[in-house]
């Protein structure tokens, strides 16, 4: 899948709460051995908001750990990134020139109503996600916010560019059992396209036909959905895309439950604003996993430190807060509390607006791209990379080094290779004397650069502080515009250089494609590039012993464009109570959640 989740490590909390001030139904000391009332509460940093993973607003961990929960899949991560099956059904190649791949569901695959779970909820997924009913290439406000359609526009809130390689519509089977799509050329991670860990199938198809119809049969509302797509009917898809879009979005406990129909074996039964979510098993469920716990409570606080103070106080048994020296420490003095420190999945980056009118944008130079380049580049020759890996990473992990890839971790088996050829190394120590003469070349006097992060955050205020120090030796004014909500104002145009963590959900070559393809999902810079463009297309279909060579080839594009720069891999702090058993977390979205039917509370 072309997407990346915003990190759980770079999120926010919604609104913040005192863990001993709020004990949600289901916490307290009423845990038991057995699975029938036994409960978890689990620690994190940030509420749900969405129910649908796919769209722009609901591309976040926050919502994937929860849908992952509520919904199955034909295929999930394990701790060491090995696909394993599903619980929805399968996934065969039956095709290889073209490219034609099956998913056939399994016969007990069904939504909580009762409403078979078949070929039309992926279909919706496909057409929603590939671009290819959209009217217009945008549907946002000035101030990046949705707007609604109107009855002769289209346009689903998400781009994912290998769904893009299928134009037919898919060929479903007459019971609906089973749905085959044909790719117009080769895709390297086909195995991976739909499906796989949180976003599972999608939002149901027969609810969106409801809400955005009035079709209430759910068999009838399907049949709708799909109508409308074959016949690229504009006024209904309008209605359809509408509903897909935000019909799904809440911060509450909706009052509606049709949004809360789901096809795995939690069902959600009460949600407090920036509090608490809390989940139990569903007892008409009939796929097969069998979680051992009944009820699993998420509470929110995006302070790390009062996640441990709550482990300490037994209203959390399990979370993965901001890793820091100080909340290392003070898990560590815990008694009957195990800590578990590695490498995590989210990677810490500084990435540029292109188009904004700012000091990077080509614009700001009568549209002369050099100059612009030379401004990005002597910022990235002033960024602290190893000074900030020193002094907040290696107390938490004495091992960190700054990571040089874009796209690969380091010790993965091509990074090596990638970091060699892409020209990184150029930027491995501070170059004040450098930066200074690129803006001279460029004619930018004092540039003053917006930087935009979650400034609740102490590591990140940390690392904006010695950036700022570093950037300001060569001529650069920083500008703090951190901000509580920073993850609503990615891409609205307010700030200059953002400081952020990416989180994969896949292993995939091609998982990285949107953040840097023109116009995609998460390129949330402006950044255009043909050749760039050009290079992703190529990775998209290549076979094996081209990936390096290819991913070589996009690294060292990135950097000659000065796109931006990586800075370090987040160290991973996993606490739980001794009470809880099989507790572990994968290097992927869903992380902590990733095995949730082999928990077991003691």
């Amino acid at each position: 899948m072309n997407k990346r989740f915003l990190a759980a490590g770079a999120s926010v909390a919604a609104a913040a709460m005192v863990l001993t001030a709020c004990t949600p139904p289901g916490g307290g000391d009423d845990n038991e051995n057995s699975s029938e009332g036994s409960v978890l509460n689990i620690g994190w940093n940030e509420a749900f908001r969405s129910m649908n993973t796919q769209t722009t607003n609901g591309n976040a961990v926050s919502n994937s750990i929860v849908t992952y929960m509520m919904n199955d899949n034909f295929g999930f991560y394990d701790d060491e990134l090995k696909v394993q099956d599903g619980a929805l059904g399968s996934i065969e190649q039956v095709s290889e020139d073209p490219l034609k791949v099956k998913y056939t569901f399994n016969d007990d695959a069904k939504w909580s109503d009762g409403t078979p779970v078949n070929a039309a909820d992926l279909a919706l997924t496909w057409a929603a996600t590939s671009s290819h009913f959209n009217t217009v290439k945008s549907n946002a406000n000035e101030d990046g916010t949705l707007k609604e359609n109107s009855s002769d526009t289209v346009y689903f809130d998400s781009s994912v560019v290998s769904r893009q390689l299928i134009e037919d519509f898919p060929e479903m089977s007459d019971d609906g059992k089973s749905i085959t799509f044909t790719y117009t050329k080769p895709f390297a991670d086909w195995k991976l396209a739909f499906g796989i860990g949180p976003d599972g199938v999608g939002v149901p198809a027969h609810i969106v036909g409801k809400k955005a119809l009035g079709v209430d049969d759910p068999a009838k509302a399907k049949d709708a959905i799909i109508t409308a797509l074959k016949d690229e009917d504009t006024e209904k898809l309008s209605k359809i895309s509408n509903t897909w879009n935000t019909g799904f979005d809440f911060t509450s406990m909706p009052k509606d439950e049709d949004l809360l129909v789901h096809n795995g074996p939690y069902k959600m039964t009460d949600y407090k604003e920036g509090q608490y979510l809390t989940l139990t098993l569903d007892e008409n469920y009939t796929g097969p996993k069998k979680p051992k716990v009944e009820t699993v409570t998420i509470r929110y606080n995006g302070d790390p430190m009062a996640m441990v103070q709550a482990i300490e106080n037994g209203e959390v048994d399990f979370t993965q807060p901001q890793a820091t020296a100080d909340v290392l420490s003070a898990a560590e003095e815990l008694e009957g509390v195990t800590v578990d420190s590695a490498d995590g999945a989210t990677y810490e980056h500084v990435d540029f607006t292109f188009d904004n009118g700012g000091p990077f944008d080509p614009e700001t130079y009568g549209g002369d791209e050099e100059k612009a380049n030379q401004v990005r580049t002597a910022f990235m020759k002033t960024v602290p990379r190893q000074d900030i890996v020193d002094k907040i990473i290696k107390p938490l992990n004495p091992d960190a080094v700054v990571r040089d890839s874009y796209n690969q971790v380091p010790g993965s088996p091509m990074y090596d290779e990638i970091v060699k050829g892409s020209g990184i190394d150029g930027f491995e120590d501070v170059d004040i004397d450098g930066a200074k003469k690129l803006l001279e070349e460029a004619g930018a006097d004092a540039p003053t650069v917006r930087i935009m992060y979650d400034n609740t955050n102490s590591r990140r205020q940390q690392e904006v502080q010695l950036i700022k120090e570093s950037a300001e030796k060569a001529g650069f004014k920083i500008k703090d515009v951190g901000d509580v909500n920073w993850g609503s104002r990615l891409g609205d145009g307010t700030y200059d250089a953002s400081l952020f963590g990416w989180q994969s959900e896949s292993t995939g070559i091609t998982d990285s494609d949107s953040n840097y393809r023109t116009g995609s999902q998460n390129n949330f810079g402006g950044y255009s590039d043909e050749k760039t463009d050009k290079i992703l297309d190529k990775i998209l279909v290549a076979p094996e012993d081209k990936q390096a060579e290819l991913s070589t080839k996009l690294e060292k594009q990135l950097v000659d464009d000065a796109f931006g720069i990586p800075i370090f891999q987040h160290p991973s702090l996993v606490i739980h109570r001794d009470t809880l058993k099989n507790a572990s977390t994968t290097t992927v979205s869903p992380t902590i959640f990733w095995n949730y039917w082999e928990w077991e509370v003691n």
